[in-house]
């Protein structure tokens, strides 16, 4: 099976920019370092001929091919015997609610209590195409984000999938709780998002280069200083939920990283939910519906879960002020 390959071509925005680091914001799961290693190791091409030179500099019209080398093996990835809540399993694939907590799969520093680990223990007929470090991942949620996450079985299925997600054709709808009260009971958040270069765990909104990213959302209720906010992704970047709500100054409540944590708790002016904020211990948002045609079928097909005891308890303890 080949490597897969990413073709970008470079617009007027990113006319004489180093390759390494239009690379980085192109790529959201690669460090600088890695990409640079790929670079100089020939994985990297413009315009059909390999350039080994980090700091090539792009033009405008060039055409650059980026060949991801197959994953490596890590040797303590092992299955796990870890409950998983499945919703729906057939031969093509399974449909499961991730809890909050759970990293989808092995990172650095992190072999055991994955997603992966799990259903390496749970099935033998995942997808090859992530490889050992991510078979039959398709597509992911943060560690601390609950909810609705598909899985294939098969090569085809998994090249169906990510063709679905790349086509934006999939539902994808979430729920947070987030600080403030946006002033539109609508609306949609389109900025563009690149990763930090004062932190690269962090990604923020740009105005140009980066990638294309689009949320819409719908107000589902109020309370004073946060809402309950239903989020539907257009796109599928890194952290996008998170950032565009902090972009539009309305953080995830518990997020430590943009910046909806102290909000919340500084917010926060009755005992009950300040008990619940401190037992909530990660960003309240859920993803709560996945909807995508099965690629076995044909036929349209949709998930959903119910918000996590967490972030109810959150909720409950508004709706008991606004009371």
């Amino acid at each position: 099976m080949k490597n897969p390959t990413k073709v970008y071509s470079i617009d007027k925005a990113h006319h004489r920019t180093r390759l390494d680091r239009f690379l980085m914001g192109a790529t959201e799961d690669m460090s600088r370092t890695h990409l640079q290693r790929l670079i100089r190791d020939g994985a990297v091409t413009v315009n059909d001929k390999a350039t080994k030179q980090p700091s090539h500099q792009l033009r405008a019209g060039d055409r650059v091919c980026l060949t991801l080398p197959p994953p490596r093996r890590l040797d303590t990835a092992a299955p796990e015997n870890i409950p998983l809540d499945i919703l729906h399993e057939d031969s093509h694939l399974i449909v499961l609610n991730k809890p909050a907590g759970m990293l989808v799969h092995p990172a650095s520093g992190v072999n055991s209590g994955t997603l992966v680990n799990a259903l390496l223990s749970h099935c033998t007929d995942l997808s090859g195409i992530g490889g050992v470090e991510r078979p039959g991942i398709v597509h992911r949620l943060d560690k601390d984000t609950s909810g609705v996450l598909v899985v294939a079985k098969t090569d085809v299925v998994h090249r169906e999938l990510s063709a679905q997600f790349e086509s934006h054709s999939i539902t994808r709808q979430y729920i947070a709780i987030v600080c403030g009260v946006p002033s539109e009971a609508t609306g949609t958040i389109d900025a563009r998002m690149a990763r930090s270069r004062r932190d690269r765990r962090r990604m923020t909104t740009v105005k140009t280069g980066g990638r294309h990213a689009v949320t819409h959302y719908e107000v589902l209720e109020g309370y004073s200083q946060f809402a309950r906010v239903q989020l539907t992704l257009e796109t599928g970047r890194l952290h996008q939920i998170r950032v565009h709500l902090q972009h539009i100054g309305h953080p995830v409540v518990g997020d430590t990283v943009y910046g909806g944590e102290q909000r919340a708790l500084n917010d926060a002016d009755t005992a009950a939910l300040k008990q619940a904020l401190a037992r909530l211990k990660r960003q309240a948002l859920h993803a709560r519906h996945l909807g995508f045609t099965h690629p076995g079928t044909g036929e349209g097909v949709s998930f959903s879960t119910p918000i996590p005891e967490d972030m109810q308890r959150v909720i409950d303890a508004l709706k008991a002020k606004n009371m």
